[in-house]
């Protein structure tokens, strides 16, 4: 059975896949605008240049959006049905989609405080505190 939640890394994004293997999150960060950014591109998406670098991320967000997926036909994501698909603002700026982990779809709030956590070496988040 395919699986459709795990990543396939190529030689590019490898560095990011490890780190989170390890409960580690990277962003990249550019050096002539300074602004960071997620997902991880060879290039700034605010001002082109090409001088970015991987950097650690805190791991603290924002919840931005959600919704919660009653279905999902793709292995292993019917099994986790309900789940919370959601858009969080890392602090260090970029926004990240995720799934939202270890709290009811009723308790969610926009601009609730999370957590990066991992699940086979996956960034999800969870409430904080």
């Amino acid at each position: 059975m395919t699986r459709h939640d795990l990543p396939e890394a190529d030689a590019f994004t490898r560095t990011y896949w490890d780190a989170a293997a390890e409960g580690r999150l990277l962003v990249r960060r550019c050096g002539a605008c300074g602004r960071a950014h997620h997902y991880p591109r060879e290039f700034c998406p605010h001002c082109w240049s090409e001088d970015v670098a991987w950097e650690p991320a805190s791991g603290r967000a924002a919840l931005y959006t959600w919704s919660v997926v009653h279905r999902n036909d793709l292995p292993p994501f019917g099994e986790r049905t309900p789940y919370v698909a959601a858009v969080v603002d890392l602090v260090e700026g970029p926004r990240m989609m995720t799934e939202i982990v270890e709290c009811a779809a009723e308790r969610l709030r926009a601009g609730m405080e999370l957590e990066a956590v991992f699940r086979e070496g996956v960034p999800v988040f969870r409430p904080r505190g």
